[in-house]
């Protein structure tokens, strides 16, 4: 390509011919469109944790555990005013805002560099898990941040729990094989690769 003159008008429409040093890299791949895959896997944890809490309410009794599978899970009812599995009883209010801040940093820091199936489901199950037990904080009594979360699984031997509870715990398994097994970044890299060279998935 000849060199460019100044004030050429051509200049402009020179450099983004076909085989500029302007045009990306070989071998480079765009990030794949993981939007679709988190928002169902939230949308989907999220409303099987509504759901399961609904029929919990309108089926059991409080306190009274029903048996299941020859006793290795129990549906027993409790409100939990802690986080999950019961702890920190009297600080609702504080994992309300807790959890609104983990949405917002989410949604706005994380999600827009995914570039991983793997991280997409991981973050998927965080937020559904987030934002069932935050509907519980806003919006059962007694009031606006201080609401009971409902709990009603219960295992041998382990506090009781709820399907939003199960998606943080798996998404926090997730992100320990990613991270530190798999060492496979949000944006789809592995430790030391380049952005050039990187995978979009694995």
């Amino acid at each position: 390509m000849a060199a460019a003159v100044p004030g050429d008008p051509t200049a402009a429409v020179a450099a983004t011919e076909p085989g500029d040093a302007a045009a990306p890299a070989l071998g480079e791949r765009p990030p794949p469109r993981l939007w679709p895959l988190f928002s169902s896997v939230a949308l989907l944890g999220l409303s099987v944790d509504v759901y399961t809490k609904f029929l919990a309410v309108q089926q059991l009794e409080p306190g009274v555990g029903v048996p299941l599978l020859g006793g290795l899970l129990t549906l027993r009812l409790i409100r939990n005013p802690g986080a999950a599995f019961s702890q920190g009883e009297g600080f609702a209010w504080v994992f309300a805002i807790a959890a609104i801040l983990v949405l917002g940093f989410v949604l706005v820091r994380l999600v827009p560099r995914l570039g991983h199936i793997g991280w997409a489901v991981a973050l998927g199950l965080l937020v559904a898990g987030v934002s069932g037990n935050l509907v519980d904080r806003l919006f059962r009594a007694p009031g606006v941040f201080r609401g009971h979360v409902v709990d009603f699984l219960q295992l041998p031997h382990w506090p009781i729990f709820n399907v939003a509870d199960m998606c943080i715990t798996s998404a926090a398994v997730l992100v320990v094989v990613l991270s530190v097994i798999k060492n496979v970044g949000i944006d789809g890299r592995r430790g030391g690769e380049t952005p050039t060279s990187a995978p979009a998935s694995s």
